[in-house]
């Protein structure tokens, strides 16, 4: 298998993305991390690499076949690595630590051993190949005089060429390989291309196929024998299986260039509102009613106010007449009120 084969080599697979420096890694959330890269691990591929020198802080995400294989990271270390476990998220997992202290770089500027290094994975619920690495410092130690250039590796360290690979997930094993731009790479543009790298390959197949034009263009005016007589058919140059070939991927990525314009146009104008301003209308508010029904209301509401009022001053009448019957019958005059 490949992974062995590059094992035996000392460089390792290294998940692309930078962790950035952290002083302090908890069980916990090298329980959540390991987690999370079973899942992210699926569609990415790793990297060949060395881990040389690490900083203090720095953090890999490693994918180990043989998790108990020794980590050289060209770092000299005076303590051997102690194995632990350790329960973690209420028991559902165990997290294994492989921990060793008092380290050092060879022929640096290190005077004592004061480097940590830890790797955890989980032992149960989750995939035990996944190893995260994280390195912190200890309080120092003197350092051994016979080791203190003695390095742990050969220097140079030799240039990786090997492609990124799978690690997990359906495409497990399969190889990485670059996808570079050209007029007979063709087809769809790949898959996680990033728009800058896909808009170059697609000008370049257009381009392509400009050219492809203009040669045809030449060869058929090279192709009158006289003035006055039509041209003969259009020669079959030998790349013309590769032009045929050439011309239906340009085709393509033209199809492919508009649907993206057209949904990008869509993205920004989806928010618009198409077709909310009415006309507005030339008719005047009130055209709309009709002028013998309103005057026939305005009469009927005028009869409807004399009859209320004609009732009123009837009530008011009875008043008064009841008023002027209780101050007859009580002998005293009526209390008039002054303004």
């Amino acid at each position: 298998m490949a992974f062995q084969q590059m094992q035996q080599e000392a460089p390792v697979l290294k998940y692309p993305e930078d962790f950035g420096l952290h002083p302090n890694v908890s069980l916990e959330n090298a329980a959540n991390m390991l987690f999370r890269a079973i899942q992210t691990s699926q569609n990415q591929p790793y990297t060949w690499t060395f881990i040389d020198k690490p900083q203090e802080g720095q953090i890999y995400l490693l994918f180990m076949p043989n998790p108990a294989q020794p980590l050289n990271d060209g770092i000299r270390w005076q303590d051997q690595e102690n194995r632990y476990t350790m329960p973690v998220q209420r028991g559902a997992r165990e997290l294994e630590v492989a921990e060793v202290k008092f380290g050092f770089i060879p022929n640096s500027q290190d005077t004592a051993a004061w480097r940590m290094r830890r790797r955890y994975r989980l032992h149960k619920g989750g995939h035990p190949q996944l190893v995260l690495v994280h390195y912190s410092r200890v309080p120092p130690i003197q350092i051994v005089p016979s080791l203190l250039n003695n390095p742990v590796r050969h220097y140079p360290l030799r240039q990786i060429t090997d492609p990124p690979i799978y690690v997990m997930g359906e495409r497990a094993g399969q190889k990485a390989f670059p996808h570079p731009a050209g007029p007979h790479q063709g087809g769809m543009p790949q898959v996680g291309m990033n728009p800058q790298a896909m808009i170059a390959q697609q000008n370049s197949s257009m381009e392509a196929l400009e050219r492809r034009r203009e040669r045809e263009r030449t060869r058929d005016g090279c192709a009158r024998v006289g003035v006055g007589q039509r041209p003969g058919p259009p020669r079959l140059d030998d790349d013309e299986s590769a032009d045929e070939s050439e011309l239906l991927s340009t085709r393509t990525l033209a199809i492919t260039r508009y649907r993206r314009n057209h949904e990008l146009m869509e993205e920004v104008f989806r928010q618009a509102a198409f077709d909310s301003k009415k006309p507005s209308s030339s008719k005047r508010i009130y055209e709309g009613f009709d002028k013998g029904e309103l005057e026939a209301k305005i009469a009927k509401l005028q009869d409807d106010v004399g009859s209320l009022q004609a009732k009123a001053a009837e009530r008011k009448a009875q008043k008064v007449a009841a008023d002027d019957v209780i101050v007859t019958a009580s002998g005293h005059a009526p209390m008039e009120l002054t303004t």
